[in-house]
């Protein structure tokens, strides 16, 4: 009856240790194409805003 009770006891126990390397999460964004068609968004409507000086 002991052994079934330590038995018990053993299966309940969890360990939780930190990996010894970092982890690590690489995320490759390409932001570059994004801000050059907004550039040229407003720069296409500063041009019609401003046809006289262009």
């Amino acid at each position: 009856m002991a052994a079934a009770i330590l038995l018990a006891a053993l299966a309940g126990c969890i360990n939780v240790a930190a990996p010894e390397k970092p982890i690590v999460i690489e995320l490759n964004i390409n932001i570059r194409q994004e801000v050059i068609y907004r550039l040229a968004e407003d720069a296409a409507n500063t041009i019609e805003e401003n046809a006289d000086i262009f």
